[in-house]
């Protein structure tokens, strides 16, 4: 499913217009990224939970030369399902 298919079964679902959930899908992207910018988590209960970690600077290979590079540390985002997620992608 892509962003346009999301919004439409949105607009469906919640019986709005194609724009109003377009509005509400944007709203909730920009806010949890601005929850992570800030380094908070974003719990949706039974959903999960979007947070950030570090990953540490580490020596990789240049896979055309060989030969090794420095990969900068980072801050990365995560995603963990909630427990009723993963039940019900289990059951399928």
């Amino acid at each position: 499913m892509n962003k346009a298919e999301l919004v439409e079964a949105i607009a469906k679902d919640a019986k709005i217009t194609k724009s109003q959930a377009q509005n509400a899908l944007d709203s909730f992207t920009k806010n949890v990224e601005k929850s992570l910018k800030k380094g908070k988590k974003v719990t949706l209960v039974g959903f999960g939970t979007f947070s950030t970690s570090k990953r540490a600077a580490r020596t990789g290979r240049n896979p055309q030369t060989g030969k090794p590079i420095r990969i900068p540390a980072r801050r990365v985002a995560r995603f963990a399902p909630g427990k009723a997620l993963k039940d019900s992608v289990r059951r399928r």
